[in-house]
């Protein structure tokens, strides 16, 4: 095997790895596969003889084209990721979550999205927190990604995670079906029937995968009955996009409990679908989300 074989070998190696970060700080397969492709080029071009720690080159090298890209995008709306819930693969995962490679394969292969504010960080702010956060890059390595002190590193990534902390989500392309489903949890939380009613089809359904498998609820004077168990005082409603249609994320505590998708026709919901599984959100819901 010649040097240049060897190279492409160890490279390949480490192309899951490298996948799964430029995915996460860009979330697009297309462009993570391009910043791949970028890094194995400047690979060659570096000779790689010199390198012993090769992983660590990469992920630097990744890091820095990632950054540029998100800076090249400017103001340039971002396409959500997309969760089907109904496609969720029911393995069970043995009580351990995926690592990032295994993770970014699933999402794909489900259409996992929950845009929350990613895009409302900074790429400085988006490098270091998914970096830091999601894979357990130190800080001094983020810092020679960003070109910035350790300490500038740290601060950046705490900004993004007080940002994704706070719930304030991109303005998406269903605003009037959002504001039913606002209306939705408004009414659930104050505990009253008549307002959620008035949001809710006569013949809604809602179609729910727990621990105890799945199952039914139909008409909208049973699931109002129901509805105030999603107004915990400790939850945290998290608008997401799921499926293509508006929904969220809710969690207690920083730990995802329930995702829900609503489909809304004619200012009402006509049908919700949900996952409160915990072994299954733990399988297709990120870690930077909580």
């Amino acid at each position: 095997m010649t040097e240049e074989e060897q190279l492409a070998a160890r490279f390949e190696d480490q192309r899951p790895y490298l996948h799964a970060i430029a995915f996460r700080v860009l979330g697009s397969h297309a462009d993570a596969d391009d910043a791949v492709q970028e890094a194995w080029l400047r690979l060659v071009r570096n000779g790689g003889g010199d390198i012993e720690d090769l992983r660590g080159w990469l992920t630097t090298v990744t890091g820095r084209i990632c950054l540029d890209v998100l800076r090249r995008r400017g103001t340039r709306g971002e396409q959500p990721l997309e969760l089907d819930i109904g496609a969720l693969q029911r393995e069970p995962v043995g009580g351990a979550r995926l690592d990032p490679e295994e993770e970014a394969v699933l999402a794909e292969s489900v259409g996992l999205a929950l845009y929350v504010v990613m895009d409302a960080l900074t790429p400085a702010e988006r490098v270091s927190f998914v970096l830091h956060d999601v894979f357990e890059v130190p800080f001094d390595a983020i810092a020679a990604v960003l070109g910035r002190s350790t300490a500038a590193s740290k601060m950046l990534a705490s900004r993004a995670r007080g940002r994704l902390r706070s719930g304030t989500p991109s303005p998406d392309s269903h605003a009037a079906a959002r504001e039913v489903v606002e209306a939705f949890f408004a009414a659930a939380g104050r505990g009253d029937v008549a307002g959620l009613l008035s949001v809710l089809a006569p013949d809604v359904e809602v179609h729910a995968q727990g621990l105890e498998g799945e199952f039914v609820v139909r008409g909208a004077e049973r699931l109002a009955a129901r509805a105030t168990t999603f107004a915990r005082p400790d939850a945290r409603v998290h608008p997401a996009l799921v499926g293509g249609v508006p929904g969220v994320l809710i969690t207690v505590e920083g730990r995802p409990t329930t995702v829900m998708a609503f489909t809304v026709a004619g200012g009402v919901v006509t049908a919700i679908r949900t996952v409160t599984d915990p072994a299954r959100l733990e399988q297709v819901v990120p870690s930077w989300v909580a």
